[in-house]
Parts: C-alpha cells; sequence; structure tokens
C-alpha cells in the first residue's frame, strides 16, 4: 500500500513563503493497492494536481471517497482534469447526511453561478455509491467507516491490505461529541494497532480556548489518541490556514519530545503535500 498526500491544509488554500515545506492545498489523500488501483481520499484543492499525474500516467479509473461535504474537501473536484476525458471511469463512495445523495454533494458546486460547467456536462462514466456505516472491498482493500465528530457529520475510514492497516481521520473533533459522533474509546479501537494513522490536529491548546465545538483537534489529543491505540506512525493533517512551517515544526519537535520522555516507539510527523508512505 503507497499512500500519497497532494493536500494536507484546512479550511481554505493558502500560498505564500511561511506555507513552502508543508503546502497550501487543502484535503486530497491518494492510495495505490498492492494491484496497482487507485484510490482518492476527498477532493480538495489538492486533486488538480493528482488530477495531471494521473493523465500524464494515462490513469483513468479510480475510486474517490469522500469523508464530507464541507468546502475545503471538494474544492478541487471541477478542476480535477481526468473528468473531462471520455475514457475516465469514477466510482464514488460517500455519506450524504445534510445532502439527498453523494451525487448532490458534487453537483451542487458544479452548478452555477458557483461553476460555470454542470456535472451533467462532464464527459466521466461517474458510479455513485452511498456508504455510511458498511464496510466494503476495493479489489484487495478493505474500507471500512466510521463516523466523524464534526459539524454536520463525516466518515472516517481504515484501509486494510495483505495485513497492513493505514486510518484516516480528518476533520475529528476528539474532544467534543457532535452530533452522530463517536466517544473518545470508539476512536481509540478503531485506530488500534495501524500502521499509520493520520488525524486531524488542526489546533493548539490557545486555540481550543475559543474554538471548542468547531470540528477539530488540538495536536496533543491526536498524539495521545495515537499513543493510546498503539499505531506505529502519526500524521498531523489538516494543518490550520494561518499555521507556517516554522510553527508546525515546533508542534512536531514537541510530540517527538513528549515521545521520547514517555519512552514510547512512535514515528510523528506532519503531513506535506508531497509526502509518499510506503506500508
Amino acid at each position: 500500500m503507497i499512500v500519497r498526500c497532494w493536500g494536507a491544509r484546512g479550511s481554505i488554500p493558502v500560498s505564500g513563503r511561511d506555507y513552502l515545506k508543508y503546502g497550501g492545498d487543502t484535503t486530497c489523500i491518494e492510495i495505490r493497492t498492492q494491484r496497482d488501483e487507485i484510490i482518492i481520499i476527498d477532493s480538495g484543492s489538492g486533486i488538480r494536481r493528482l488530477g495531471n499525474r494521473l493523465m500524464a500516467e494515462r490513469r483513468f479509473e479510480y475510486t474517490l471517497i469522500f469523508t464530507h461535504a464541507h468546502w475545503d474537501h471538494l474544492i478541487g473536484f471541477p478542476f480535477f482534469k481526468p473528468i473531462y476525458h471520455r475514457k475516465t471511469r469514477v466510482t464514488l463512495y460517500g455519506c450524504p447526511y445534510a445532502q439527498a445523495s453523494v451525487q448532490q454533494i458534487i453537483s451542487r458546486i458544479m452548478t452555477p453561478p458557483n461553476f460555470p460547467v454542470a456535472l451533467a456536462d462532464v464527459h466521466a462514466d461517474l458510479i455513485f455509491h452511498e456508504s455510511c456505516a458498511v464496510p466494503f472491498e476495493i479489489g484487495g482493500m478493505r474500507v471500512t467507516p466510521i463516523p466523524l465528530s464534526h459539524p454536520n457529520e463525516g466518515i472516517g475510514y481504515r484501509f486494510e491490505e495483505d495485513g497492513k492497516s493505514f486510518v484516516f481521520l480528518t476533520d475529528n473533533e476528539l474532544m467534543h461529541h457532535h452530533p452522530g459522533g463517536m466517544a473518545y474509546e470508539d476512536y481509540c479501537r478503531f485506530a488500534r494497532g495501524a500502521d499509520l494513522l493520520i488525524h486531524d490536529a488542526e489546533y493548539v491548546a490557545a486555540d481550543y480556548l475559543t474554538k471548542k465545538s468547531w470540528g477539530h483537534t488540538v495536536y496533543l489529543d491526536a498524539l495521545r489518541l495515537a499513543l493510546d491505540a498503539g499505531v506505529a506512525r502519526l500524521g498531523l493533517f489538516h494543518h490550520n490556514q494561518e499555521r507556517t512551517d516554522s510553527e508546525l515544526d515546533a508542534m512536531v519537535e514537541d510530540c517527538r519530545g513528549l515521545i521520547s520522555r514517555g519512552g514510547h516507539r512512535l514515528d510523528c510527523f506532519a503531513m506535506n503535500q508531497e509526502m509518499e508512505i510506503i506500508l
């Protein structure tokens, strides 16, 4: 299993010299399975660059899985070049929650005046599936969903293949229970023993004094979850739009210091939009 990050920023894309190391694109993760199938998680602004790579590789068939319908996780879809190619076939999974369907989630962002091209006018073959609670298979990959604790709800996922596991929990507030969300202990069980956990770590403690219930987690709580769940690697994710490279470096160093002083074995880092992890 290969996990590639094409966007790790939260809320809105950013640019500038303070964001060069970790990048400014919003959520998009690519998984390549052992069978070389392509799974994409979310279509934040990072999916634009992924689309360019897929076109260069002449790859036209993939699965796109959505965590939720907030704008920063959808904004790149109209700029994903493969959907304008007649050879492209995309199978889409997600849970609609406040929307009528997964198809409506996408079609709304491509409805004038939001965007000049309607979803019905793209050339790709789009196959929609709604999956809120039941595990499903993508080739040899088992995908297990779990509700996120987030405003308007959402879905996290555990991906398992050939004894390796990757858990993706973005936009998940561990210290506040949103309607439809789960308890800390549930997320701990869900992530238990994962080879890689990528978790929302948008806030520092000072942020949380005024932003509790906004749907995101203090990075030290994400670290605690990783330690309690016994995961091997933790990627801090959904970086705040104002968080500079140096500030993210400081968060990582703080985590690594706590891991070392506690005698734990955990590889902790902040995700960047050029990162590739092989499991």
